[in-house]
């Protein structure tokens, strides 16, 4: 049962005690002692940490039978530098990938190009990470070495989320999200809005409440007409009963056989 968060890779007292001997790809698949799991590390930036991201970890950590999964998770410093700002800090994204349940440790502050001083700090026996040829820091493939070793497991990507997709979302409905955070009590100062701007958008909801409240009115509205004419339509169905039944008694009076 999952208690805690991964541990911290420089603050974890996990070690693998068991002689780390080389394994193949064929030995790792076949099963290894239980003192003895396959280390398999993968990095990544995780910025907005969602369901892609937890899909390929998953997939790292069922490779083999029994495995150890080591999550290498890059600094803001390093990130800012080859790749781009990122939404959440190091801290953030640490933290994210700790509560992850198939993370059994976290890497932080990972080296952007693996070297086999931290493949050998780590014991790692395989690299798991999409096959797609990953080009920066001036490589063209920052895993052809690993791959060349022999020590890289491809994963597939998610379909339709990444982090990108979710930032594109956002600066698309830009407005909808701002409009929404002043309502909750944001100020434009932390929204970054101009004056201007936040009184149009603080307009823009107002005349939002007025709409809404012009539809309830509208729907209630509806309600009272069907209820009224649903009133009409018994009161004129009992008026047609109470017409035959006069009509009837009339005919009976003086009607052939009637009293009279």
């Amino acid at each position: 049962t999952l208690t805690a968060p991964a541990p911290f890779a420089d603050e974890s007292s996990c070690q693998c005690q068991a002689p780390h001997e080389k394994l193949t790809i064929a030995q790792a698949r076949r099963g290894t002692p239980v003192d003895r799991p396959v280390r398999v590390y993968a990095d990544g930036i995780f910025d907005l940490f969602h369901s892609g991201h937890a899909r390929a970890l998953m997939q790292a950590k069922t490779l083999f039978p029994n495995s150890y999964l080591l999550v290498g998770v890059c600094s803001d410093d390093l990130t800012h530098k080859f790749k781009g700002f990122t939404v959440m800090n190091e801290t953030e994204r640490y933290e994210a990938l700790r509560h992850c349940r198939y993370v059994d440790e976290v890497i932080r502050d990972a080296p952007w190009t693996l070297t086999p001083e931290f493949l050998e700090k780590h014991k790692i026996d395989f690299v798991a990470h999409d096959d797609i040829p990953y080009s920066s820091a001036g490589s063209d493939d920052v895993y052809k070495h690993i791959k060349e070793a022999g020590m890289f497991i491809p994963t597939q990507r998610t379909e339709g989320i990444s982090t990108s997709d979710i930032i594109t979302r956002i600066v698309r409905d830009y407005d909808v999200y701002a409009r929404r955070n002043l309502q909750r009590g944001y100020t434009a100062k932390e929204l970054n809005v101009s004056f201007i701007n936040e009184k149009k958008y603080r307009f823009q909801n107002q005349v939002d409440k007025m709409k809404e409240k012009v539809k309830n009115v509208e729907e209630k509205s509806k309600e009272f007409v069907y209820k009224v004419e649903e009133k009409s339509h018994d009161l004129i169905q009992k008026w047609e009963e109470k017409s035959r039944e006069f009509i009837g008694n009339f005919l009976e009076l003086f009607g052939p056989d009637g009293a009279w």
